[in-house]
């Protein structure tokens, strides 16, 4: 596909700042047709060095909190600054995603691009750690990296030559995120569906000198890539009755 938002994003400096397979690629495409509303209140969560919060708040005009346990937010907000971008259109925040530190019903949305694997494997977590945050009528945008069909009782030697078993159960299919989110009370599931943006978002990391990435080769070399794919997951919080 097209990435025509993602390509003002493709210089050597912004593409050293991704700690995985292109994570703007998969936000374009993420966001594609989405029903947040203009001027929203958005949560980046797990925003990492802050490319993906930027992205929302120059692209879509979203007011962003960069939410992120493991990035300081003093260097998020230099440069987010130096991306032209004032302490009222995004905000960095150091947050543990199990213990937001923010009102309820704060936001109208939440965007999560390939950190929810993380911490959204527990079947409570949406309903007790996340949608308290989330006005009632609002979106959830979620990626994830994935598995085409879990293998976890018998994973290809090509997965193994980068990653621990241990490494490779954040990864699952489309069916097991159907059922996790499933569980919610809460939240109705408008879509769960695998992504086009594989090959182009793999590229792009696999050319970076980040010791991540050179690591991550000798799998993705081998042809590790035919097991793996990207997850899109759009919720919305229901309304009470």
């Amino acid at each position: 596909m097209n990435y025509p938002l993602s390509e003002k994003y493709s210089t050597p400096q912004l593409l050293a700042k991704i700690m995985g397979p292109n994570p703007v690629k998969l936000e374009e495409e993420l966001l594609m047709h989405h029903r947040i509303p203009a001027k929203s209140v958005v949560c980046d969560l797990g925003s990492g060095q802050g490319l993906t919060s930027v992205f929302l708040a120059k692209e879509y005009g979203f007011t962003v909190y960069a939410a992120d346990l493991w990035s300081e937010p003093e260097e998020n907000r230099r440069f987010f600054h130096e991306m032209g971008l004032s302490d009222m259109e995004i905000i960095p925040v150091k947050a543990d995603a199990n213990a937001l530190p923010f009102e309820k019903e704060f936001f109208d949305a939440v965007v999560s691009t390939d950190s929810y694997n993380y911490f959204g494997r527990d079947p409570q977590y949406l309903d007790q750690k996340l949608l308290p945050f989330v006005r009632e009528g609002g979106y959830l945008y979620i990626t994830v990296p994935g598995m085409k069909k879990d293998c976890h009782d018998q994973l290809p030697p090509e997965l193994l030559l980068s990653w621990t078993p241990e490494q490779m159960d954040y990864m699952h299919d489309a069916d097991y995120w159907r059922a996790m989110v499933s569980h919610s009370r809460d939240a109705e599931i408008i879509e769960v569906s695998e992504m086009e943006s594989h090959d182009e978002v793999w590229a792009d990391w696999l050319k970076q000198e980040n010791p991540y990435a050179v690591g991550d080769r000798k799998s993705m070399e081998a042809g590790a890539g035919k097991y793996l794919n990207f997850i899109k997951m759009v919720l919305r919080k229901k309304t009470a009755p």
